[in-house]
C-alpha cells in the first residue's frame, strides 16, 4: 500500500485518536515528552519574531519539560503550551494541530510516529453553491431555463 492511500479521512481519524490518547496518557502519568511537528501548521500567540520563525526547521522538535509541560494541555484539536524562544527567551503560547504532530518521544525513544497529513479546514458550502461550482451542472441548469 502506498503512503498516498493512507491519506484518507478514515486513516486520519485513526491517527488523530491515537495521538490524542497517547498525549492524554503521558499527561496522566505526568511524563515529560518531546513533540516533533510540522511548523507550517503551528500557531504562536503572540507571533514569533521573523528571525526566530525563519530559524525553525520544517519539522521542529519541542520538549515539553518543566514550565512548558506544566502549562501544557490537549483538547480535541490542539496540543498547546507556553514556551520561550531565542536568546531573549521570547514567550509565546504554542498551538499544534493534533495531526501536525509527526512524532512523540519519551527521553530519546520515539513512542509514536504519524504519517497522516493534517486535516485541511474545509469551508462550509451550501448545496446550491456546490452544485453550481461544477460547470456541467451549471450547463444543465441553463438548459432548463
Amino acid at each position: 500500500m502506498s503512503l498516498e492511500k493512507l491519506q484518507k479521512l478514515q486513516f486520519q481519524n485513526i491517527m488523530h485518536e491515537h495521538i490524542l490518547n497517547t498525549i492524554e496518557f503521558l499527561f496522566e502519568e505526568e511524563q515529560e515528552f518531546g513533540v516533533a511537528c510540522e511548523i507550517e501548521f503551528v500557531k504562536f500567540d503572540p507571533p514569533l519574531p521573523k528571525e526566530i520563525i525563519k530559524s525553525l526547521p520544517t519539522i521542529t522538535l519541542f520538549m515539553l519539560a518543566n514550565y512548558s509541560f506544566e502549562s501544557a494541555s490537549v483538547d480535541e484539536d490542539f496540543l498547546q503550551f507556553e514556551a520561550g524562544f531565542g536568546a531573549d527567551n521570547f514567550g509565546s503560547f504554542v498551538q499544534i494541530p493534533i495531526l501536525a504532530i509527526k512524532q512523540l518521544f519519551v527521553e530519546e525513544y520515539p513512542i509514536l510516529i504519524n504519517i497522516a497529513l493534517p486535516l485541511e479546514e474545509r469551508e462550509e458550502v451550501d448545496s446550491m453553491s456546490a452544485l453550481l461550482n461544477n460547470p456541467e451542472n451549471a450547463k444543465l441548469l441553463k438548459k432548463r431555463r
